[in-house]
């Protein structure tokens, strides 16, 4: 299939069935959410406990996701997806019972989230190191992490407008019922895919040496150790603008359901555009600078975003956030992902989840417990500055990454020897 350069990775038909199936599952997937983090405030009223929902949904990926990428390193990858994407069925079939039936309790919510928390840390980098046989080889992947991390949200920013609506014209079981029915999308895209599965490159070896040698990898480069020491810390700081949504929506704003899908919304936009913006790019050359100026951008516009009392000016700055966030995310998912060893794919996949997705948890359980003593915006305001302070902090470290990335470059043929 001829396609445009931008659009390379859809040549290949099993990645065009995996991105159509992952769509309309995510689709679902944050019609759930949004569903569940409304529940939770209209039933407690209380930040601390929208931050416990998105603690126990997201602190699985910093406990499981490393031992979990050593497991999907030894395993088919469709296989993994298969039982993933079968369990979060069965989740979201539970809690729909528990919301129709009328007996949900808010902590029925945050163990429905603990669950589907310990799924995904097995699913994400099952997932992301799927990418690889479904475009065949690493000359399409960089263009396929990136309309990946594209899907995810595009769907973080149509579901939750959405899933607001819906909530508020249907109610809040209309969200898990649209979930539950979606996962048969990605089951049956997993059913008739293609591939020629990779053998596993690790078996034999121990577990912990497994373990270590993802974390020797990742630490001890020093560019991705800065990327993700930095990913962390934007993700600490960043991602509570999330969790603490509702507050804003109802309390700031003097909005509904409707409102806090506006928010959410908001963000995913702006991570639709920066993926679309690492789509387009010709190449991974550059990313080092674009990671930590996205990241400065991030942090900056959640400080601004505390000061605002309008909804008018918010979105703005809330799409600003989402854009800085997931383009520091999503550069450093290419990066990494371009240059790991074949062997280490899923173990490094699995770091990059817990700096990423496994931190954020830590920054919405401290923002909650912060808000109840300083008020969400200043809670939320901290943690805009912890990130802007790290990205500064990367980026006067900027030239001795480059020095070090760049031999790396060239043995890939990224670099042209001539360009040292």
């Amino acid at each position: 299939m001829t396609l445009p350069h931008g659009l390379r990775a859809f040549r290949h038909r099993s990645f065009r069935l995996f991105f159509l199936g992952q769509g309309v599952s995510q689709f679902g997937t944050w019609l759930q959410l949004i569903a569940t983090s409304w529940l939770i405030y209209r039933l407690t009223g209380s930040a601390l406990y929208l931050g416990l929902a998105s603690f126990a949904l997201q602190i699985p990926f910093l406990v499981l996701a490393p031992f979990a990428g050593v497991w999907v390193d030894r395993l088919s990858k469709r296989a993994v997806l298969r039982t993933t994407n079968a369990i979060a069925l069965a989740q979201s079939l539970a809690m729909l019972a528990l919301v129709a039936s009328g007996h949900i309790q808010p902590w029925h919510l945050i163990a429905g989230n603990l669950v589907l928390g310990v799924v995904n840390s097995f699913d994400s980098p099952g997932r992301q190191s799927f990418l690889i046989e479904l475009v065949e080889g690493r000359a399409d992947l960089p263009n396929a992490i990136a309309f990946q991390s594209m899907l995810m949200n595009g769907a973080r920013f149509v579901g939750p407008m959405i899933g607001g609506a819906v909530i508020a014209l249907f109610g809040e079981v209309w969200g898990f019922a649209l979930n539950s029915a979606s996962y048969l999308a990605i089951l049956a895209a997993l059913a008739v895919l293609r591939v020629q599965p990779r053998a596993p490159l690790i078996e034999g070896e121990r577990w912990l040496s497994g373990l270590a040698a993802g974390f020797r990898w990742a630490y001890g480069f020093l560019p991705s150790r800065r990327a993700l020491l930095l990913l962390s810390a934007v993700s600490f700081g960043v991602q509570p603008l999330q969790a603490l949504a509702p507050f804003f929506a109802r309390d700031v704003f003097a909005g509904n359901s409707q409102t806090l899908g506006w928010l959410i919304g908001a963000g995913g936009l702006g991570a639709v555009s920066g993926m679309l913006y690492l789509a387009l790019r010709p190449t991974v050359r550059g990313l080092l600078q674009v990671i930590g100026w996205a990241g400065a951008a991030a942090g900056a516009a959640v400080v601004a975003y505390t000061k605002c009392a309008q909804l008018w000016l918010a979105l703005p700055l809330v799409y600003a956030a989402g854009m800085g966030m997931m383009l520091t995310a999503g550069s450093i998912n290419t990066v990494l992902q371009t240059i790991v060893e074949d062997r280490l794919r899923a173990r490094v996949a699995a770091i990059y989840i817990m700096s990423f997705l496994g931190v954020s948890p830590l920054g919405s359980l401290v923002a909650g417990w912060a808000a109840l003593h300083v008020g969400p915006p200043a809670a939320l305001a901290a943690g805009g500055a912890l990130a802007l302070c790290a990205a500064l902090a990367y980026l006067a470290g900027l030239p001795s990454m480059r020095r070090e990335l760049r031999p790396l470059y060239v043995r890939l043929g990224i670099v042209p020897p001539a360009d040292q």
